[in-house]
């Protein structure tokens, strides 16, 4: 069970994660096209799998989902 102050390495994570998904998003908001990319850049999924690593979330999605929410739900 999450505390209810996440912890540096947690906030770490989560703020990895959210970098993430608006990466993604961004690619997918583009126009089909020659410059668009197939994949997200290697780097951004690459400080994400770091990050989940580092709080010892890997693995453990249900925490990290329940992180996530509480984060995305204080800033309004």
């Amino acid at each position: 069970m999450p505390t209810a102050v996440m912890t540096d390495s947690e906030r770490s994570a989560v703020q990895a994660y959210l970098r993430l998904l608006h990466t993604v998003r961004a690619v997918l908001d583009m126009p089909p096209g020659p410059d668009r990319p197939v994949v997200v850049p290697e780097g951004v999924l690459a400080e994400a799998e770091r990050a989940l690593a580092a709080a010892g979330l890997v693995g453990n999605e249900r925490e990290f989902f329940t992180l996530l929410h509480g984060a995305c739900s204080r800033r309004g």
